[in-house]
C-alpha cells in the first residue's frame, strides 16, 4: 500500500492564525480616535507658521514701499553716487603765518586757507583719461604734468598745493576713486612784482625763500601781529615801473633802484629787475630772483667820486678853493693810463673835479690823501664790510686785500674802479655825505612816529654841507643835468664803469651806468640810486651809453612821480634864491636854475586810512654868502705831474706854484 508523504502546509494569509480570536485588530479602536486630532494640531501649526512668515513679508513690503515713497515722493533726492573722495571742509582756523604790511597798512602779503589736491597712483584705473579730465578742471597744470604724476611710482603724490571749492566740487563729480583732498595754507602776495625782492616768497613747501619772509620767518611764525616795512607800496611801483621801463628801451640785463630816508635810513623803495611774482614760484628764474640791490656787486665809476672828495676835504687835504692837475693822463704800469672822459687838459678846481667827473684829479686827490688814510676812510663809510640789514644773502664787497693795495689800487679806487660794493652801500654812503655826517645802517623795518636811531658820524656837517652844493653842482653845470627835477633841487653824481669779463679784462662797450644823488639839496629827505646793467646806445643817445644820458633821466622820472606822494611841493616861487644859497663858482658861469613852464603837480591824496609817512626836518643849507660864493681864490694844492710813470710805492707831489702863471696851469708842466 502506498503511503503518501506529508509535508507541512504553509499556513493560508487569508486565515487567521491559531489561538487568536477571529474579529478586529488588537488597538484598532485606539489607533482610530488619535488620528483625527494629531492632525487638528498639525494643521494648527502650519496655519500658524504660515500666518507668520506672511506678516514678516507684509512688515518688509511695507518697509520698502515708504522708501521708496519717501525718496520719491516725500523727499526726492538725485542718485547717490559714491565719490573717491569726500568733502574736505576748510576749517575757520587762524593761518599759520602773520601778516606783512608797508609803512601806511597796505597788505603785502597775507596767508590764507585752501585745499590741496592729492592722488594714489597705485588705484587709479585710467590715468591718461583722468589727465585729461583733470586738465580741463585745472588748466593751470598740463596734460603732460598730470599724466606724469598719476603714472609715478608712489602711493601718494601731490597734484595740485591749493584749488578752490568749486574745483573741488567738480573733481567730485568725476567719481574717480584715488583721487583726495586735504586742508592746506597758501602765501598770497596781492601786489604782485611791486616789492618781490623785499618780501621774498614763501613756496608751496610751506618754506619762506629770501627776503624778509626768510630774515623773519620765526618771527612771522611765532606772533600774529602784522610785521611792518618801512617801505611805501606806492614809492615801489614807480620805482619798479621806471626802471623796467628804461630797462626795456635800452635793452638792457637789468636794473635796480633805491630810495632811503637820509634821517633814519629807511629804505622807503627798493627794486631790482627782472623780477618774478612772488606767489608763483614755478615761473620764476634764478635771473628774476638775483637782487642787485643787495646780492650783487659792481664797480661803481665815478658815483665812488663823491668818497674820494668828501675824504680829501674832511682830513684837510684839499679845500672847496684848492685844486688839481689834469692836463695829461696818468701813465700806469704796462702800457695802461689813466684818462678823462669829458677830457679839459688843464688844471681843475674841486667843483670842477666833481662837476667834469675828472678821473685824472681824483687820482691825485686820492694819492694826496695815502693808501692808509683811504683805506681807512673807505671802511668807516662802510665800503669795505658787508652791510647788516633784515635780508639774506648780502653781498661782500671786493677790494684788494693786505699789500694788494698799491698806490694804483688808490688812483683806481678813487674814481671807482679796482673795488665792488653793492647799490645799497652806495645809496647808505651818500645819505652819510647828505644828512650832514651821520651813517645809519639801511633798515626795512618801519620806525614808529618820533622814533630815532642811533648812527656814526663819519663826516662833519661842514663837509657836509660841502657835498650837497658840490652834487648840486654836478647837475646844474656837470655830466647830471639830464637828473634835474624843476623844484626839486637834485644833486647827485653818475656813474659809469665796465664790467671785467672772466679773465679780469674790462670790456668796451659792457657797461654799468648809475646815477646817485640827494633831494632837495637845500634840506635833504631823501637819497635815490639808480642803476642799468649793460644798457645798448639808441639813436637818441647819440650812439652813447653813459651814465649821464641811461641812468639820469630815470632819476628824475622818480623823483618827479614820487616826491608828491611823500609829501614834498616843488619849490618854484623860491627857486633861483633857494640856488643862490647853494651856488659854488664855477668857471665864472653862473648856476643855472630849472623852472617848469607848466604848473607843478600836486601832491597825490593818500589811500584812505593810510597814514602819511613822517617828514623830519632835512638839514639846510647855510643861505649866508660863502667865501667861495663871494669870490673864488684857489690855494696853493700838492699836484701830482701827470707825466710821471707810476712804478714805485711812493708817488711825489708838488705843488701849485704861487706866481703868475694862471690858475690852472703848473708853470713846470705847461711846456711839455
Amino acid at each position: 500500500m502506498n503511503e503518501t508523504p506529508i509535508h507541512p502546509q504553509a499556513p493560508d494569509p487569508e486565515s487567521v492564525p491559531s489561538g487568536r480570536a477571529q474579529g478586529r485588530p488588537i488597538g484598532s479602536e485606539m489607533q482610530r480616535s488619535w488620528r483625527p486630532a494629531q492632525q487638528a494640531r498639525t494643521l494648527a501649526i502650519s496655519r500658524e507658521r504660515v500666518i507668520f512668515a506672511a506678516c514678516c513679508f507684509a512688515g518688509l513690503f511695507a518697509a520698502v514701499g515708504l522708501k521708496a515713497t519717501d525718496a520719491t515722493i516725500i523727499s526726492p533726492s538725485l542718485p547717490r553716487m559714491p565719490p573717491p573722495a569726500a568733502r574736505v571742509q576748510v576749517a575757520d582756523t587762524a593761518v599759520s603765518r602773520a601778516e606783512i604790511i608797508d609803512r601806511n597798512g597796505e597788505v603785502l602779503a597775507v596767508s590764507v586757507r585752501g585745499l590741496a589736491l592729492y592722488a594714489r597712483p597705485n588705484l587709479l584705473e585710467n590715468p591718461a583719461r583722468l589727465a585729461q579730465q583733470l586738465n580741463q578742471i585745472l588748466p593751470h597744470l598740463s596734460r603732460a604734468h598730470l599724466l606724469e604724476r598719476l603714472t609715478l611710482d608712489s602711493n601718494w603724490v601731490y597734484l595740485d598745493r591749493f584749488i578752490t571749492e568749486e574745483q573741488q566740487t567738480r573733481i567730485n563729480t568725476l567719481g574717480q576713486i584715488g583721487l583726495g583732498f586735504e586742508v592746506a595754507e597758501r602765501r598770497q602776495y596781492p601786489r604782485g612784482r611791486d616789492a618781490a625782492h623785499v618780501l621774498g616768497a614763501v613756496g608751496a613747501d610751506g618754506q619762506a625763500r629770501g627776503g624778509v619772509e626768510q630774515w623773519f620767518d620765526e618771527r612771522l611764525q611765532a606772533s600774529r601781529a602784522p610785521l611792518r616795512l618801512s617801505i611805501d607800496i606806492r614809492v615801489q611801483r614807480e620805482l619798479r615801473e621806471a626802471v623796467e621801463a628804461q630797462r626795456a628801451l635800452h635793452n638792457a640785463l637789468g636794473g635796480a633802484a633805491v630810495l632811503m630816508d637820509i634821517r633814519t635810513g629807511e629804505i622807503i623803495g627798493m627794486v631790482s629787475n627782472p623780477d618774478f611774482i612772488a606767489s608763483d614760484l614755478t615761473s620764476a628764474t634764478a635771473v628774476s630772483m638775483f637782487n642787485r640791490v643787495t646780492t650783487g656787486v659792481y664797480e661803481p665809476g665815478s658815483t665812488f667820486k663823491l668818497f674820494t672828495t668828501a675824504m680829501a676835504l674832511e682830513l684837510g687835504v684839499t679845500s672847496i678853493n684848492g685844486g688839481y692837475d689834469a692836463t695829461r693822463p696818468i701813465q700806469l704800469p704796462q702800457g695802461r693810463s689813466i684818462n678823462d672822459d669829458h677830457a679839459q687838459s688843464r688844471w681843475l678846481t674841486v667843483p670842477e673835479i666833481v662837476a667834469f667827473s675828472s678821473n685824472i684829479a681824483s687820482a691825485h686827490m686820492a694819492m694826496a690823501v695815502g693808501r692808509q688814510r683811504h683805506r681807512e676812510f673807505l671802511e668807516r663809510i662802510g665800503m669795505l664790510d658787508r652791510q647788516s640789514m633784515e635780508l639774506p644773502g648780502i653781498a661782500r664787497p671786493l677790494w684788494p686785500r693786505g699789500r694788494s693795495w698799491q698806490d694804483v689800487s688808490t688812483m683806481t679806487i678813487g674814481f671807482g674802479h679796482g673795488i665792488a660794493v653793492t647799490p645799497m652801500q652806495v645809496v647808505t654812503g651818500i645819505a652819510a655825505l647828505t644828512n650832514g655826517g651821520i651813517l645809519y645802517n639801511p633798515t626795512l623795518i618801519a620806525l614808529a612816529d618820533g622814533e630815532s636811531r642811533d648812527g656814526t658820524r663819519v663826516v662833519s656837517e661842514r663837509t657836509s654841507d660841502a657835498m650837497r652844493r658840490l652834487m648840486r653842482l654836478v647837475v646844474t653845470h656837470g655830466t647830471g643835468s639830464r637828473a634835474d627835477a624843476p623844484g626839486y633841487f637834485v644833486g647827485g653824481k653818475t656813474g659809469t664803469a665796465q664790467k671785467l669779463d672772466s679773465r679780469g679784462q674790462y670790456m668796451r662797450g659792457r657797461n654799468v651806468t648809475s646815477f646817485v644823488g640827494a633831494f632837495p639839496m637845500n634840506a635833504p629827505r631823501y637819497a635815490l640810486y639808480v642803476m642799468l646793467d649793460e644798457p645798448h646806445a639808441r639813436a637818441e643817445t647819440g650812439g652813447h651809453a653813459t651814465a649821464g644820458l641811461i641812468a639820469a633821466p630815470v632819476f628824475r622820472r622818480i623823483v618827479e612821480r614820487v616826491g608828491p606822494m611823500l609829501g614834498m611841493t616843488p619849490e618854484i616861487d623860491r627857486a633861483v634864491a633857494i640856488q643862490a644859497s647853494m651856488a659854488l663858482p664855477f668857471g665864472g658861469r653862473p648856476s643855472r636854475v630849472s623852472i617848469p613852464t607848466s604848473a607843478p603837480a600836486a601832491p597825490m591824496a593818500a589811500a584812505p586810512g593810510a597814514s602819511r609817512p613822517t617828514v623830519p626836518a632835512g638839514p639846510r643849507a647855510n643861505t649866508a654868502p660863502t667865501p667861495a660864493a663871494q669870490g673864488f681864490t684857489p690855494t696853493p694844492a700838492p699836484i701830482r705831474r701827470t707825466d710821471a710813470t707810476v712804478g714805485g710805492p711812493r708817488v711825489q707831489l708838488v705843488n701849485h706854484p704861487a706866481s703868475n702863471t694862471p690858475p690852472g696851469r703848473d708853470a713846470t708842466l705847461a711846456a711839455r
